[in-house]
């Protein structure tokens, strides 16, 4: 995923993305590494299965508050929101920064690519056993959506895609061409907004 989004990230827009190898250079980073610190924005997937520990919490409130960017994606049902929402809140607490719903006006659904409503991307696995449903839980993830934790001037700090797999769109993108022409035009619609929305505020 981190390749194929980088890649049209630097077909897409003017975005300068660095290649080494003929592939494009990407970093994997703990919250305790300093070169967090480096990253304009970084990307989660199933982020109901998160802990954070004592000093993970510290340093990404630092890196939150100082202008970083946390993007969590490919989590599913109540119980993971839930879940993601009691490991974010010790770095950011609830009371001062509350998870909100992101409505079609605000600016990120129109960065780049007009996106009227968020796509729901099952992972291709999903998508070929079930015959083309898209809700992995059913009910229970019925319709994907975006909320976000805001800082107090209303810079999005933390973005959730929930009940959907975005990323799924980029990386399984050359596997099927009706998953391909079914979800990944969207999906890059969404990343690509997101990430210029991230380093452009």
């Amino acid at each position: 995923a981190d390749i194929n989004f980088s890649i049209r990230l630097s077909e897409l827009t003017k975005t300068t993305v660095a290649f080494s190898g003929g592939e494009p250079s990407h970093l994997v980073v703990r919250p305790t590494d300093d070169a967090l610190f480096q990253c304009p924005f970084v990307v989660a997937s199933d982020p109901g299965s998160a802990g954070f520990s004592a000093i993970d919490a510290e340093r990404l409130r630092e890196y939150l508050l100082k202008g970083g960017f946390l993007w969590v994606d490919d989590f599913w049902g109540p119980w993971a929101m839930e879940a993601f929402a009691d490991e974010i809140a010790k770095a950011l607490p609830r009371a001062t920064y509350p998870i909100q719903e992101i409505e079609p006006g605000h600016p990120i659904y129109s960065a780049l690519f007009p996106v009227a409503a968020i796509p729901q991307v099952p992972s291709i696995q999903f998508w070929r056993g079930s015959g083309g449903d898209t809700s992995e839980m059913g009910e229970y993830s019925a319709k994907a959506h975006m909320a976000a934790i805001s800082d107090p001037h209303g810079r999005i700090m933390v973005l959730m895609t929930h009940n959907t797999d975005i990323a799924d769109s980029w990386e399984r993108e050359g596997e099927d061409p009706e998953f391909f022409y079914s979800f990944s035009p969207n999906g890059y619609a969404v990343g690509i907004n997101s990430v210029l929305y991230a380093m452009t505020h």
